[in-house]
């Protein structure tokens, strides 16, 4: 069995924080306890910024750690956007064409990425990184406003669909399943550099 420096279990603990807190999180939605519900994912999404940071600065990062990422970031999204159903469901039905477009894409990219992989992707591109942030500041920002804001919504939600977008592509570009790929502008430079090598 491989031995790993102390920072290496921190670091997935608080990762694997937010995949074991779900069954919690729901409860306090629907159990009317929505004080206790909107601290608990603010956590979360905190957890999300932190855990990745800390995983390269202290040199530990690894795939198992990306994979519990992914499906960390993807569990707490999924648990935000059901409060934002229960809490403000006028707002999910007002929007309810966008969601279904980002649902669809992000469907037609997973499935992609199982055909051509056999696992989910796990790029972790800038855009994704920035259109996770634009989500979890929205989310935040209702939860705690008590009003969901129009225009910041369709700024994530824009954001959210460019980066599935360039995700299905970076899936096309590469034959093998990679990690923290920066960006498709990345992969294509990098295919120019091996073509004229």
């Amino acid at each position: 069995m491989p031995s790993h420096p102390k920072p290496y279990y921190f670091v997935n603990a608080i990762t694997l924080y937010r995949i074991v807190t779900v069954p919690v999180l729901l409860w306090l939605l629907f159990t009317g306890k929505y004080e206790w519900f909107k601290w608990g994912i603010a956590l979360s999404f905190f957890t999300d910024l932190i855990d990745g940071f800390l995983a390269r600065r202290f040199g530990v990062t690894s795939i198992a750690g990306t994979k519990l990422d992914s499906i960390g970031d993807d569990l707490t999204v999924a648990v935000a956007l059901t409060g934002l159903s229960v809490i403000h469901p006028d707002f999910i039905l007002a929007n309810m064409f966008i969601l279904v477009v980002l649902v669809f894409v992000f469907l037609i990219q997973l499935a992609y990425a199982l055909c051509r992989y056999g696992r989910m992707s796990n790029f972790h591109t800038w855009l994704a990184k920035t259109a996770a942030l634009l989500q979890g500041s929205f989310l935040i920002l209702t939860f705690f406003t008590g009003v969901p804001s129009r225009l910041f919504f369709y700024i994530a939600a824009s954001i959210t669909l460019l980066e599935l977008l360039e995700e299905i592509l970076l899936v096309h570009l590469l034959p093998a399943w990679k990690v923290n790929v920066h960006s498709v502008i990345h992969v294509i430079k990098e295919k120019g550099k091996n073509g004229r090598g």
